[in-house]
């Protein structure tokens, strides 16, 4: 094997693995906004607005908001 041809496994593995990792990254952003959209609405407030803010505050930290600030009774 020449060193070119392992070079150029290597590289290829490393773009398989950054794929499968921005790939889980996004499907936890996902779950989070839709887990978050429906806390909120058990909860009385509005799943929409939540969930937006879950997904355009930068993202974890709209998360980490709704999570201290939601109320904690639930309808």
């Amino acid at each position: 094997m020449d060193q070119n041809d392992a070079a150029g496994a290597v590289g290829v593995i490393l773009l398989i693995l950054a794929t499968l990792v921005g790939i889980a990254i996004f499907v936890v952003y996902i779950v989070t906004i839709i887990w978050s959209y429906g806390d909120a609405e058990k909860r009385g407030k509005s799943g929409c607005l939540v969930a937006i803010l879950v997904a355009f505050l930068s993202w974890p930290l709209g998360l980490i908001i709704w999570l201290v600030a939601r109320p904690n009774d639930k309808q």
